[in-house]
């Protein structure tokens, strides 16, 4: 390809709404462009390099045995309505000319397990199934480019199993295809303990790389490797050492005391430690207590994995004051019954706390966790904080800003139940087939590369995935010399099987550097007049910015063997 022309869209300023890093480059490169809110049309360039990703994946699904299929994207709702997520939040709905229901596929779970229905025997499986679909999904910010948008490319695949273990070894043979997937893209990345959400399925791990543009934080131990979503994320505290307290709690006025923090301020207060926290949720449309320390924080996916809950939600001021009396501030579980009441083990054995007493302006000293309040049910609720303990080996925990790369489900038989994909079994009866899923974003990966390779003058690909592994610049194309020379490179390269382009522009030398490091191209090699007057020519590695000179008659040869030892 010349560059002269190909379309590369090069940009000299940012795009005034680019924050993250990939946004800006992929942008400013030429790759992509906006066509409205989360939708972005992918540019020559960018789709190079979208389908470079795509063979790494393919190949590595391949590997553990994957068969590719293509389903639709436009799903009945018929089948949605068995699995129980027709209506779901980021679903696109659409009527056809009869008035049918159907969705813009958002993810394909129950059409694999719909197909699965033609298995028969257990002597059929396993399987692996996997495929590259577009999915749409009406994201309520899409932000940061293609790290969150409505549209956008997926490997998933699925796995179907008879037995628990052998969903085991499913899920640990794409663990493993996912280490090597993202190794050879160039990503360095964390496996975390993630919550399932609105998949189902009880085990998830999702795949994080580090960058300020992400939106999720994960909480890891440089020790021993813990690793985890916060919303999954645990950790060992301190032992509380409380005295006994009074015999019964002691009532106190707390006038415009409304925050545990004014309380803790608050002459005859408590610190935040001391305090319980009591919030009041509607979950599956009943009130329910939380009970948290007060200077812990709930984590929302935490009380939806632990309720298995359909709906939840906070309740409003009016449901608070119908359920306990008085306002958000003044609130407490001591006494209380009729209503659910959930806490965090950090209260475990608590004595001597500080709690709301359900009477706007009052609070109770002296409360007993055990002796006082009713607690239904012990659940893990609290966000773990910097500086925390692990879990696994008493080291201090980090927390860490990611962006999801992938993740991996073990859904169990949730939709194979759902819609009827059933196998005979070993002893002749009839059992679910066994799922999981496992997903990556093709558009969020490029993303993430470019999260994590670049500098002030633009992207470094790997080049596994680079757009163009080599450029041939002329520097000025009129000298016929120099254009002779580049082009023979360049035909050589091309015939060494490697992805080049020949930069024939009329344009100044510096304007091409700029575009190259730009578009991030790993190798660049510089042919002009000067230089070939000492049978010359430039070689520039862009990882690293190194630049040395190399005989014209070589350069093809040492390029190619650069371009081969980086190839994985």
């Amino acid at each position: 390809m010349r560059w002269s022309q190909a379309f590369i869209p090069t940009l000299r300023d940012d795009p005034a709404d680019a924050e993250a890093a990939s946004h800006r480059l992929l942008v400013r490169g030429g790759f992509a462009r906006q066509l409205m809110a989360g939708v972005y049309s992918l540019l020559p360039l960018g789709k190079r390099v979208h389908e470079k990703i795509e063979g790494i994946i393919r190949e590595e699904m391949v590997k553990v045995g994957g068969q590719e299929f293509s389903l639709p994207a436009l799903l009945p709702k018929e089948i949605l309505e068995k699995s129980g997520r027709w209506g779901v939040d980021v679903m696109f709905k659409l009527e056809d000319r009869h008035g049918a229901a159907a969705c813009l596929g958002f993810t394909h779970e129950e059409i694999f397990a719909w197909i699965a229905r033609e298995l028969r025997s257990y002597k059929q499986l396993p399987q692996i199934w996997f495929q590259f679909q577009t999915k749409f999904r009406d994201e309520e910010r899409p932000k940061s480019g293609l790290l969150r948008v409505r549209e956008f490319m997926m490997k998933d695949s699925y796995s179907l199993d008879v037995t628990a273990e052998g969903l085991d070894y499913a899920f640990q043979q794409h663990f493993e295809a996912y280490r090597r997937i993202f190794e050879r893209l160039g990503l360095d990345v964390v496996a975390v303990e993630a919550s399932s959400g609105g998949m189902g399925g009880n085990e998830s791990i999702e795949f994080m790389i580090e960058t300020p543009a992400g939106e999720d934080w994960i909480v890891s131990c440089a020790a021993c490797g813990y690793a985890a979503n916060v919303e999954k994320a645990t950790s060992l505290l301190e032992p509380a050492s409380d005295e006994a307290g009074p015999a019964t709690p002691e009532k106190f006025a707390t006038p415009d005391v409304r925050t545990i923090e004014e309380l803790a301020v608050f002459e005859g207060g408590a610190p935040a430690e001391q305090q319980i926290k009591t919030l009041v949720y509607t979950i599956d449309d009943a009130p329910a207590l939380l009970l948290l320390r007060g200077d812990h924080a709930l984590v929302e996916q935490k009380l939806i994995d632990g309720t298995a809950a359909e709906t939840l939600r906070p309740a409003t001021t009016a449901e608070i004051r119908q359920a306990l009396c008085a306002s958000a501030g003044s609130l407490g579980a001591v006494g209380v019954e009729g209503l659910r009441v959930l806490a965090d083990p950090a209260l475990q054995g608590r004595t001597n706390m500080t709690t709301g007493a359900n009477e706007d302006g009052f609070h109770l000293r002296g409360v007993s966790i055990e002796r006082d309040i009713q607690v239904a049910e012990w659940m893990d609720l609290r966000e773990v904080t910097e500086g925390e303990a692990c879990p696994m080996c008493e080291a201090d925990l980090a927390i860490r800003k990611t962006a999801e790369v992938g993740h991996i489900f073990k859904l169990g038989t949730v939709y194979t139940e759902a819609l009827g994909a059933s196998v005979q079994g070993e002893d002749g009866k009839n059992v679910p087939i066994i799922m999981g899923s496992y997903g990556i974003g093709v558009g969020r990966a490029m993303a993430g590369i470019v999260e994590s390779w670049n500098d002030e003058n633009g992207i470094i690909w790997p080049m596994n995935v680079a757009p163009y592994e080599v450029v041939v610049t002329i520097v000025n194309p009129k000298d016929v010399e120099s254009s002779e020379a580049g082009q023979r490179i360049y035909e050589s390269l091309i015939g060494d099987g490697i992805d080049a382009i020949l930069d024939d522009r009329k344009e100044r030398p510096g304007v091409k550097f700029k575009d190259a490091e730009l578009i991030g191209i790993p190798y660049r090699i510089t042919v002009g007049p000067k230089g070939l007057a000492d049978g010359k020519v430039e070689l520039f590695r862009r990882r690293g910015a190194e630049k040395r000179d190399v005989d014209v008659h070589k350069a093809a040869d040492i390029v190619l063997n650069a371009v081969m030892e980086e190839r994985r």
